[in-house]
């Protein structure tokens, strides 16, 4: 990353700096501090290890007109500790760019040195979104350990699976004992509930030399509610002109939203600098909201790339909105972010899956036309009219790759979206979990897969926060008013199998049994072979959504035809409803290249995948058995004297005449 001068006026000299504000180990011994606190008249640094930095117990920093207060302490070192007393308040107070709190939010921020790592992916060159399978997982609940050093013992089974990337829901550190990350109060401080920030690099590390990437889920859009003291340092963080459904927003473009924007900006390539991080993926970009000419979320995404140097990095987002415009290039006045959360596709296909559509579900029918949209156009709603909203919903994708449409069919918000917390595979058939998991998989798009899912976890993944009882009791009452919009959960009987967020009966139920690998082997294999399909076949591994079309076999059955080289095409078909029998198809889709019949490549029926069993495809007799999915590619077959066509290839690989150039 590069360094930042700054002047010291008791010292000066010139302090090399990483981040424009925090603690800073210089290389020459002794530690550089800058507090952002223009409410303030002075600030002094309180440590904790006073005998350790020639018995000097604070000092005063110094204020310059912009509000930052700058000092340097000579004799302070690495892993000492330290507060920051506020004018004349009671108490002291952590440093808001804190890089470890290893007591908590209340406790004292540690100095950390970024340098003194010692990393071995030298040889890593990052990622980029095309050929990417990602992998969302929680660290406190991914393994019985919850740690970083737990995680990283289960890096070789994402390997084997297929993964490509790992997304790591958010690490900043919250209150608590427990929690999803999502209330992050020191946004450049890894919980200490994980492990120290340098476990958090091992993991790193390791996941590199695996040849996996490592992402991090970040929240730009609200800080937590609880141990937030920012309020005491500066008041424009606060927004006075937006609001968002978390309450006040983040003052991204108000008059003296400089600093702020600083300190987000700084943020993101943060991650990507000290932790070598591969991405990031943004939580609910539709809350962030910025009038501004230059929005925050393009510079995020411009300062993570700088910041990644020659290493490649994706930004995905979470954006409920369905704005393709961040999708689209700064040149094509995009925002430049890589990937999307395609909510679109989870939506219809939960609803193809279960037949409920209540609540948000209700802007959808699953129908085999709603998937076959999805997979050809990415966003369902690209600027039509929602009746539920109120509002004309979405933007269109004309243009852009289908790589970067994030498809799914769990997350961690729409497992916890039910009353159980349960995986998919629990609200409908093993054949359609199967057929769809199967359309998942072999879609243009990239999928995603939260933890567990690939052995059929029966752990639920619920909603937990750890707060004080009156916080708690809000989030309780909240959680329950949330699932009032189901109809099925409206009765006052229903609150009775809620769970508590706050309990850690509640957290400790979510831990994966990984014993579950091995007795659901035939769900793992399922993904492991589908990835691997996905992978290794030209075709599937294109990603090219226009060479894809679709058609509608039955009003619960579709097929598409992935167009590939020299007629080698596949052709995918996904049945949810009964056995569909019949002899003669005016599809013209079904129609095998010319010179060939189709041959069955994959079948969601194989017994080693949990299925009743596999028929043999016949072009005569079209079977196409209910709650599964085929996949069919061409095989050569001997033409007859007076089928052959003058120019026309007999051999699959063999282009036409005409395609050759010549006449």
């Amino acid at each position: 990353m590069a360094t930042v001068a700054l002047q010291s006026k008791e010292a000066q000299r010139t302090f090399q700096r990483r981040l424009p504000i925090g603690a800073e180990a210089q290389p020459d011994g002794g530690v550089h501090f800058r507090v952002y606190a223009p409410l303030r008249r002075h600030v002094r640094v309180v440590f904790e290890d006073s005998q350790d930095a020639d018995s000097e117990q604070e000092f005063e920093l110094h204020r310059d007109e912009q509000g930052y207060h700058t000092g340097f302490a000579p004799a302070a070192r690495p892993g000492m500790k330290y507060r920051l007393e506020l004018d004349e308040l009671d108490g002291l107070f952590a440093d808001p760019a804190s890089r470890f709190q290893p007591e908590g939010c209340q406790g004292p921020s540690e100095i950390v040195d970024p340098a003194a790592f010692e990393w071995q992916d030298a040889e890593w060159h990052g990622v980029s979104m095309p050929g990417q399978t990602l992998y969302e997982l929680h660290v406190g609940t991914f393994t019985p350990e919850g740690t970083w050093q737990g995680a990283a013992k289960k890096l070789p089974h994402l390997v084997e699976l297929g993964v490509t990337v790992v997304e790591v829901m958010p690490v900043a550190e919250f209150p608590g004992r427990f929690g999803w990350g999502y209330d992050g109060v020191f946004l450049f401080a890894p919980t200490r509930l994980y492990g120290a920030p340098d476990d958090f690099k091992r993991f790193v590390n390791e996941a590199h030399r695996l040849r996996l990437g490592v992402i991090l889920d970040v929240v730009y859009n609200h800080f937590g509610p609880a141990d937030n003291y920012l309020h005491l340092f500066a008041d424009n963080f606060r927004s006075n002109r937006h609001m968002t459904e978390w309450g006040e927003a983040i003052n991204f473009d108000g008059e003296d939203a400089a600093p702020i924007r600083e300190f987000f900006i700084a943020n993101a390539g943060y991650w990507i600098d000290e932790f070598h991080l591969d991405g990031l993926r943004l939580d609910a970009v539709q809350a962030i909201i910025d009038d501004s000419p230059d929005h925050i979320t393009a510079a995020l995404t411009r300062q993570a790339r700088k910041m990644a140097g020659d290493r490649q990095v994706i930004i995905t987002a979470e954006n409920e909105l369905q704005q393709s415009r961040m999708l689209r290039s700064p040149n094509e006045g995009g925002f430049g972010l890589d990937g999307g959360w395609n909510d679109d596709f989870h939506h219809a296909a939960r609803v193809a899956m279960t037949g409920q559509n209540d609540a948000y579900y209700a802007d959808y029918q699953g129908t085999p036309q709603e998937m076959i949209s999805a997979i050809k156009w990415g966003y369902l709603y690209q600027g039509q009219w929602n009746a539920r909203q109120k509002k004309f919903r979405g933007q269109p994708t004309w243009g852009i790759p289908a790589h970067s449409f994030v498809v799914f069919l769990q997350n961690h918000d729409q497992v916890a979206n039910s009353l159980n917390g349960r995986g998919m595979q629990h609200y409908t058939s093993p054949g359609r979990y199967r057929a769809m998991t199967t359309l998942l998989l072999l879609a243009p798009g990239t999928p995603l897969l939260f933890m567990g899912q690939e052995f059929a976890s029966s752990k639920p993944f619920l909603y937990f926060a750890d707060h004080e009882e009156d916080l708690a009791k809000l989030i309780r009452e909240g959680r329950v008013a949330s699932f009032h919009q189901f109809r099925c959960l409206r009765s006052p009987e229903m609150k009775l199998f809620f769970a508590d967020p706050g309990a850690i009966e509640t957290f400790e139920a979510c831990k994966l049994d990984w014993s579950e690998r091995e007795t659901n082997a035939q769900a793992y294999r399922l993904h492991r072979d589908l990835i691997r399909l996905r992978q290794e076949d030209p075709v599937f591994s294109a990603q090219e959504a226009a060479n894809i079309h679709g058609m509608v076999l039955a009003p619960e059955a579709f097929a598409l035809r992935y167009a590939g080289l020299h007629s080698d095409d596949r052709l995918v078909i996904v049945n949810l409803g009964r056995d569909l029998f019949w002899t003669t198809s005016a599809y013209p889709l079904l129609a095998p290249p010319y010179g060939a019949d189709w041959k069955l490549m994959f079948s969601t029926g194989d017994p080693k995948y949990g299925g009743p069993g596999v028929a043999a495809v016949d072009m005569r007799e079209w079977h196409l058995p209910g709650h599964a999915a085929l996949v069919l590619r061409p095989e050569p077959k001997v033409l007859e004297p007076h089928e052959a066509l003058t120019g026309w290839p007999t051999r699959l690989d063999e282009p036409p005449e005409c395609a050759t150039g010549e006449t």
